[in-house]
Parts: structure tokens; C-alpha cells; sequence
């Protein structure tokens, strides 16, 4: 079992990439990278995703010391960033119930990449269509 800190190291390095590099594809300062590496601090979400990607990793990955998998889960990093993007902390934390509550479905099957991918596309495009449908008519109005 490996600690954040390992796991930021070794994936680096076996991407064969400086502490330099990376901080560079994450968008974060050198000291950010090497604080990560020492286990001295974790990043926020919205961090966490770029540089899983960066690391080419997932997300579940480096959060859960637990997992000894890097890929583990990878095809729900997309549309968690997406739900980010469109929506914030709140829509990560929403879209993560959705897939986790949804993730019972499948107990005891194996699905393949290409439909699990097909899942998390489905159950993403159903949450937006929400919450657009929401915003339009619970949207905020102009009190004049």
C-alpha cells in the first residue's frame, strides 16, 4: 500500500518527467510538486483531476491509499472534470454520488471499458440535462 506522496512520485518518475515538468503540465509551482512528493500537502479537487491526468492515473488512484490499481476507475475522470467545469465543487460532489450510487448496479458483473464509458456518458448527460432544466426554471431572476 502506497501513500499520495509515493504514488505522485513513482508515476512521475516512470513517466520519466521532473518535478519541473510536471508542475508545469498541472499548472502548479515546483514547490507545490515537491510538497505533494513529501507528503506535506494534498491538492484540491479541481488539482487533484489535472494531475492524475498529467500522471496518467486516476484520480481514485492517488486519493484512495488504498488502491494499488492506477487506472482503477479512470473512465469516470472525464466526467467528473466535466462536471467541475460546468459546475463546481457541487457538481463533482454530485456526479461522484450519482456514479458511486449507480456503481451497485453492476455488483457481482464486469463491464468493459467501452460500457462502463457508455454508463458514466449516459448517467453525465442525464445530470446536466437536470441541471440545465433547473436553471431555466428555477434560474436566478433580477429583482427590480
Amino acid at each position: 500500500m502506497m501513500t499520495f506522496a509515493e504514488k505522485v512520485k513513482t508515476a512521475r518518475s516512470e513517466l520519466g518527467d521532473s518535478q519541473a515538468q510536471l508542475a508545469e503540465k498541472v499548472g502548479v509551482s515546483l514547490r507545490t510538486i515537491a510538497a505533494y512528493e513529501q507528503g506535506v500537502k494534498r491538492p484540491r479537487q479541481g488539482t487533484m483531476l489535472k494531475l492524475a491526468k498529467a500522471l496518467k492515473v486516476s484520480v481514485k488512484f492517488l486519493s484512495d491509499d488504498d488502491c494499488d490499481n492506477p487506472l482503477e476507475e479512470i473512465e469516470k475522470d472525464g466526467y467528473i472534470e466535466e462536471a467541475r467545469e460546468r459546475y463546481g465543487a457541487a457538481g463533482v460532489r454530485d456526479m461522484n454520488e450519482l456514479l458511486q450510487a449507480n456503481a451497485a448496479l453492476f455488483a457481482g458483473g464486469e463491464l468493459t471499458h467501452d460500457q462502463k464509458d457508455d454508463f458514466f456518458e449516459a448517467v453525465m448527460k442525464a445530470y446536466i440535462t437536470c441541471k440545465e432544466e433547473a436553471k431555466a426554471k428555477f434560474g436566478h431572476h433580477k429583482k427590480g
